[in-house]
């Protein structure tokens, strides 16, 4: 006998219904507890927030590029 316990199955499957019961209890939150944007206002965020994502990668682009040419310009110095 190598030492090593194996859990009991009751114990497994009390773990099981307990994460079984979390996700009921979850899925009841959601559906009955929370308030939830109207389906045009969250297009609208959506939106919005695909705006400023790409305006926010061009501006990381742009600066970026700016110190690329300008650490280029510096080692042709040398």
């Amino acid at each position: 006998m190598s030492g090593v316990r194996a859990s009991p199955p009751v114990q497994n499957s009390r773990k099981y219904m307990k994460v079984i019961e979390y996700i009921r209890d979850s899925f009841e939150e959601l559906s009955t507890k929370m308030t939830w944007l109207p389906f045009s206002e969250a297009q609208k965020s959506t939106v919005v927030v695909a705006i400023f994502t790409i305006l926010f990668a061009l501006a990381v682009f742009v600066v970026d590029k700016a110190f690329q040419n300008l650490l280029s310009e510096y080692f042709k110095l040398f």
